[in-house]
This record gives structure tokens, sequence and C-alpha cells, in this order.
């Protein structure tokens, strides 16, 4: 059955390492590419569009012709003059990733500024992708703007989907991260999280845990990422486990969560059962890590054996 699929974030110019001292150019960001891998493995008759704000510049150009290039609908980005895309740079150490950001005058965080724009785009999707880095580049009253939105979405039936995607350096105050991230997470009915962040920063004992505090919060339905151990999900009222693919080379570790919620996102929409799209996401984040940079080719996906 056809349907669309809303990512709303913050698309950047990303620069990574090539050979020598040379940097490449790409465009990414986690709700970016959530919607890269959601499009290269969702069912043709399914759209997938993105919701940010960009420049009228011609990196603004370059980048809103590259999304288009992938299939991705763009016709719900604002362009905002005197604004321009943020732009990062990957470090690589060991495969391990840190990054260093330029982004002040980012377009994106005005993404909420028009809510009459924000209402249409998402009441035009079935799927909703929010992630913890988009409610940190928005000033409060725009990610209440942004989460009341969604809270009307979860009422009326659609299906939103958070990953908290936790990002301590984004935020002015601790504890506003994390009362923010719990907004998020209640305006939800999919959480994406990571174990990882969630025990550094709510105190998480075990996966276990971590489900069950979603849970209170009023998320049905689950999956946390725990890196090399797998995912554990919580659907239907089931618990099960989904380990992780072996994996014998890590180049860069960059996007290895959201190539799983977007390849995750896109075989539910097929109508895969949770596990097997979980699976799947699996198979897809650890192609995903043996290769340079946030976005993966599909031919070279499809090279090892995955389409």
């Amino acid at each position: 059955m056809a349907g669309t699929m809303l990512s709303i974030g913050e698309c950047m110019v990303e620069l990574m390492q090539a050979e020598g001292d040379m940097l490449r150019k790409g465009y990414a960001g986690d709700s970016f590419n959530t919607a890269y891998y959601a499009r290269l493995f969702a069912p043709t008759d399914w759209a997938v569009d993105y919701f940010t704000a960009v420049g009228t510049d011609a990196v603004s150009d370059e980048m809103l012709a590259f999304m288009e290039s992938t299939g991705i609908d763009t016709s719900h980005i604002a362009r905002i003059e005197s604004r321009m895309p943020g732009l990062y740079m990957i470090h690589l150490r060991e495969g391990e990733r840190s990054f260093s950001y330029w982004r002040s005058t980012s377009a994106a965080k005005l993404l909420a500024e028009d809510p009459n724009r924000l209402r249409t785009a998402i009441e035009a999707a079935d799927i909703a992708f929010f992630s913890g880095i988009t409610l940190a580049i928005l000033s409060p009253g725009a990610g209440e703007t942004l989460l009341s939105e969604l809270r009307r979405a979860k009422a009326s039936g659609r299906r939103v989907v958070f990953d908290p995607n936790i990002r301590p350096r984004l935020w002015d105050d601790a504890t506003r991260m994390l009362t923010t991230l719990e907004a998020g997470a209640r305006a939800a009915t999919m959480v994406l999280p990571s174990f990882d962040d969630e025990t550094m920063h709510f105190g998480d004992a075990s996966v276990g845990a971590t489900i069950d505090r979603y849970r209170a919060l009023g998320v049905e339905e689950i999956a946390v990422k725990d890196g090399g151990k797998g995912v554990t999900l919580q659907f239907e009222g089931e618990r099960l486990h989904v380990p992780a693919v072996p994996v014998s080379r890590i180049v860069d570790t960059t996007s290895a969560g959201d190539s799983f919620n977007g390849s995750f996102l896109a075989r539910l929409a097929a109508g895969d059962s949770p596990a097997d799209a979980a699976a799947f996401a699996a198979r897809v984040a650890a192609a995903v890590i043996g290769h340079h940079g946030a976005l993966v080719a599909r031919q070279t996906l499809a090279a090892e054996g995955i389409a």
C-alpha cells in the first residue's frame, strides 16, 4: 500500500576524509541520512519527503539538487535569505568518529518558524521521523511548535518515530535536554534509542530498563540499538532480540544508527515483521560502517548483497 514518510531535521555539508590529505564534500545529517536509507529500501510506491530549511545560496542549490537526485522530495523545504546550510567535518580514529561543526547561521534552525508549512507536511505523511538533534537546534518555542504538531499527528493515528540521538554539546542546559527528549518521546509512537546514550544520560542499568522507561512515557513501539550486541524490540506486547551482523572491518561508524533507522522503517513500510525489518537493517548498518561517509551508494551496497 502506497504511503509517505517525512523526515524532519537538518541536512549539513559534510567534509570527509579522502585520499591523502584531501577532503570530499557531501551532504548529510541524522534525519537526512535516515531519509536517504529509507528511500533506498522503501517500496517504490512510497514517497520519502524531507522537511528542513536552507538558504538561497549556491551551496543550498547544490544540496537540494543532490536530495532530488536520490529520489527524496524537497517540496516542503523552505528557503531563507541570509542563512546557509551548516557544515561539519568528520575526524576518524580507528573507525570511530568525532566531529567539528560550523552551524551558527544554519537555516535549519528556523525550520519550525512557519507552523502552517509544518502542519501541511506532517498531515501529508503516514510516517513522520524526527530526532533529538532536530529538537536541539530549535529555539524552545520552535521546538514546542514541532512537538505540538507531532502530538497532533500521533493523536490522529499517524506513526511518529523519534530517535533521541543525544548530543549534549548541542544543548545549553542538561536538564532542559533531558526534559525535552522525554517530551519528544511522549509525542512519538515509536522510539529508536541507542543504549549507550540512554545509560549515559538517563542512567538506565539495562536495555530492559530503557524499554520500560519509554513504555512509561506512552511509547508503543521501541527498538533499542546496542551496537555489536544487536537490537532489542518491543512491539505488540512482545520483546525479542535481533543479533548484530558480525563486522570484519570498521572504516567509519558515521550513520550506523541512521542507516539502521531508515532501512528499518522502509522494511516496516513494505510489510515486514519488526524482527525481519530489524535483521535487514542490521545488515545495512554493518555494510555502511565499512565505508567512508554517512551515505553509501546503492550500487555499493548491492555489490555486498544488500538490495
